[in-house]
């Protein structure tokens, strides 16, 4: 079974923020948080509308919406 990373996806753009502050529609290559609060914290000062928290399974390839919220917009 794979373990599930948290990431932060655009949701206007389906696109997932990576380590370097750019965005990736590879979601491995996204960056990853501990827990849904810290993402969502980190993703409230993003230059997006809205975003979704989600959890993603590598092995499946399987997303599960964990949170959404909006950004500080860009």
């Amino acid at each position: 079974m794979s373990r599930m990373k948290i990431l932060i996806e655009n949701a206007e753009t389906r696109e997932f923020l990576s380590t370097n502050g750019l965005w990736t529609k590879k979601p491995d290559r996204a960056a990853t948080f501990a827990t849904t609060q810290a993402a969502h914290t980190a993703a409230k000062s993003e230059p997006i509308r809205k975003f979704n928290i989600v959890g993603h399974f590598g092995g499946t390839g399987q997303f599960i919406n964990l949170d959404k919220g909006s950004g500080k917009g860009a």
